[in-house]
């Protein structure tokens, strides 16, 4: 299970980066995104169903892949 970023949907809240930082982290435009290395792997992350779960758009999504 993954996890991943909805771009277009994302408004730069942050909450992500800020309940699972080592998964999450803000680009260049304030944007939200998974960190290098972590997309496949970060769904089983403790944090990230909270990450998931805060995201006040829903940009932040579990995938099965």
């Amino acid at each position: 299970m993954g996890v991943q970023v909805d771009k277009e949907r994302c408004v730069g809240a942050g909450m992500c980066a800020l309940t699972a930082p080592d998964v999450f982290t803000q680009d260049d435009d304030g944007l939200s995104e998974v960190l290098p290395g972590r997309e496949a792997t970060s769904g089983t992350h403790p944090l990230v169903g909270e990450a998931v779960r805060a995201c006040p758009v829903g940009a932040v999504v579990l995938s099965s892949d």
